[in-house]
């Protein structure tokens, strides 16, 4: 299982990014945008059999014996006689970006045919027209298996040039049984008997969808009013030292050894926090909660695009979704890997079905939402806003 201590949906530190991604835009139209009939590459996937594939650490399903081995991966390779190149050099989204940027940003190749980068980050990238559109007639399992919700964000209309590799939910996590009560809604940490006992993740994208949504905003459509309206709650909780303080994913180390009660959590981090402490529940709250996906794209001049999108649609094949997501233990993007699951002679796999932070039930679906992202245009002042709240 993935490791506690490491956060895939990394905060944000700082202006640098957002100073970075608004050196790129005037007059709201991104300088370095690349139209869609200058994306692509000479593809050479028929005469070279491979692909080169960058992902998060500890993202991808291990063999129990040999953690070099990748059974996924190697099965793929099997099957199409497509060789691999995997490798684990994303640990920080902004940091990626500026690693490729000025490759993308001077029409060069940056060596990479497929990637994964959180939905905001994947956002930067379909606006800046860096992200090649797919040919989802050579993805059959894509199109039958990828989960309505995720179907059509706001960055990336009809999925066009991203594919979730998986998905999760921004709640809340407490300890029942130390807090002595229930959490049901957002506003309930702010309530006096968790005073001090409160974290929220210090990351802009990570944060706001949440938090606005307990002031009952639409986040699929929020206004700057909605904004600064979240800010200045959260902003007085701070005075109040309310808020213990702003965390990235260390918020587990906090909550197992009960040093705060209430946090703001991944779903993903609390199955893995359940195994060894049942008093900790996870909330998708009465006003909603986040439903996000760290999304695969094929960056511009990919020089093995064809082979990438015959990848990206191998992990839509429910059989093999079903696996990663016994694996990494995120929301299964592929809703029909449920049945694989379930039919597993293996109890403890087949439970994994039955558990609504991988395969989330219609009720809990009814609260999930996609919040739109920051835009370019807004970044830079949020940041700033946002950042001195927290003391970044």
């Amino acid at each position: 299982m993935p490791e506690l201590a490491f956060s895939r949906r990394a905060a944000l530190r700082g202006l640098g990014a957002a100073g970075l991604l608004a050196a790129l835009t005037g007059c709201g139209v991104p300088a370095a945008y690349v139209p869609e009939d200058r994306r692509q590459g000479q593809d050479l996937s028929d005469r070279d059999r491979s692909i080169a594939f960058s992902n998060w650490p500890l993202y991808i399903d291990t063999d129990d014996q040999d953690e070099e081995s990748r059974p996924t991966l190697e099965a793929f390779t099997k099957k199409t006689g497509i060789e691999v190149r995997y490798t684990e050099e994303i640990n920080d989204n902004d940091e990626f970006f500026g690693k490729v940027s000025p490759a993308l940003m001077n029409h060069q190749s940056t060596g990479h045919d497929l990637v994964v980068v959180s939905d905001w980050m994947a956002a930067r990238f379909v606006h800046l027209g860096w992200a090649q559109k797919m040919d989802r007639s050579a993805q059959g399992n894509v199109a039958r298996h990828l989960d309505p919700q995720l179907r059509s964000p706001a960055f990336d209309e009809g999925r066009l040039h991203t594919v979730p590799w998986q998905s999760g939910i921004t709640g809340i996590a407490y300890n029942r049984k130390a807090l002595g009560r229930e959490i049901k809604s957002v506003k309930d940490l702010w309530q006096p008997d968790l005073a001090g006992k409160v974290t929220l993740f210090s990351g802009l994208d990570e944060s706001f969808a949440l938090l606005m949504q307990g002031n009952g905003a639409d986040v699929t459509r929020w206004t700057e009013t909605d904004f600064h309206r979240m800010c200045d709650q959260v902003e007085s909780m701070v005075k109040k030292r309310h808020i213990r303080r702003f965390t990235g994913n260390d918020y587990t180390s906090d909550l197992s050894k009960g040093d705060v009660l209430a946090c703001q959590a991944y779903s993903g981090d609390v199955i893995q926090l359940q195994a060894d402490n049942p008093d900790i529940e996870f909330v998708v709250p009465e006003e909603g909660a986040e439903l996000w996906a760290e999304s695969l794209l094929v960056p511009n001049l990919a020089r093995h695009k064809a082979n990438a999108e015959a990848l990206v649609d191998y992990y839509y094949e429910p059989a093999v979704a079903a696996e990663l997501a016994a694996a990494v233990n995120y929301v299964c993007p592929v809703p029909a890997a449920r049945e694989v699951l379930a039919a597993s002679p293996d109890k403890e796999t087949a439970l994994l079905a039955e558990n609504p932070l991988i395969f989330p039930d219609d009720g809990m679906r009814k609260r999930l939402v996609v919040a739109r992202d920051i835009s370019s245009a807004e970044r830079s002042s949020f940041a700033k806003r946002w950042n001195s709240i927290v003391g970044l």
